[in-house]
């Protein structure tokens, strides 16, 4: 459902993808995700080398179209031994979203099906630490989502940070001016009524458009259901630019009550 790296992902199993989906969680249930992801930095976030992200999120629908989404990270910053303090660990910024699924798509109709979301994302996290943006960020993004076959779909995300920033921990575009523009694509395909599996690209630049300042990450993942609630989900990724982490994996469970 509703989830942010930059953030950013859905209860119809999105994880681990950051690209989201027009699905919305029904009404009156809850659906929760927690996943946990380890990069490797680029080399401009010497002396920090790498990060942990223990994320949480849960969604509740309000209506069969509108959820409410709220999600926070505990974020680990593991440095150089060049640094007196090795390791930093706490709560990061947390997010609190809306999401309204505007059309749904239908079987023999050409249009897609198109959803809204909102969000705010309060300074919770330690700045001085590095763990939060000292920020209020504003974002709105909209998606796109159509049915290639009965077991492929496609999914576009796209969509304008326009106050705060974009990071989370030390990934991300951090303390800009101006807006952040996001990008998102994913592809994926149900091999059977347990395993998924996908490849995605996403990515943010700012309105000064200077690349090596931005982010763009790419991703293959799944995931396989264990049980009709409960799903495990798992991916590899590898980035570019100064925004993306160089290489990560992530695995998380999303469970629907």
């Amino acid at each position: 459902m509703l989830f942010t790296v930059f953030g950013t992902i859905d209860a119809s199993a999105q994880l681990p993808f950051y690209t989201d989906d027009a699905d919305t969680t029904p009404k009156g249930k809850f659906h929760l995700e927690v996943f946990n992801e380890q990069d490797v930095l680029q080399r401009s976030a010497y002396p920090t080398k790498h990060q942990n992200t223990l994320g949480f999120t849960l969604d509740y629908g309000i209506t069969d179209r509108l959820e409410v989404g709220v999600n926070a990270p505990v974020i680990t910053l593991s440095n150089s031994r060049v640094v007196p303090n090795g390791q930093l660990s706490g709560v990061g910024d947390t997010q609190f979203g809306l999401k309204y699924n505007l059309y749904a798509e239908h079987e023999r109709s050409k249009m897609p099906a198109l959803a809204a979301v909102f969000y705010v994302e309060a300074p919770t996290g330690d700045s001085r630490r590095q763990l939060g943006s000292g920020l209020t960020d504003y974002w709105v993004y909209g998606i796109m989502q159509k049915s290639l076959t009965t077991k492929t779909k496609a999914r576009l995300n796209g969509g304008v940070l326009f106050s705060g920033d974009s990071s989370t921990g030390l990934i991300g575009i951090r303390s800009t001016r101006g807006h952040i523009y996001t990008g998102n694509g994913s592809l994926v395909r149900n091999f059977n009524d347990r395993l998924t599996l996908g490849v995605e690209l996403f990515g943010a630049v700012t309105n000064s458009f200077i690349l090596d300042r931005g982010q763009l990450t790419t991703q293959l993942g799944g995931d396989y259901a264990l049980t009709r609630k409960l799903t495990l989900s798992f991916g590899l990724l590898a980035g570019r630019f100064a925004a993306s982490p160089r290489v990560g994996a992530q695995v998380g469970f999303a469970y629907d009550f």
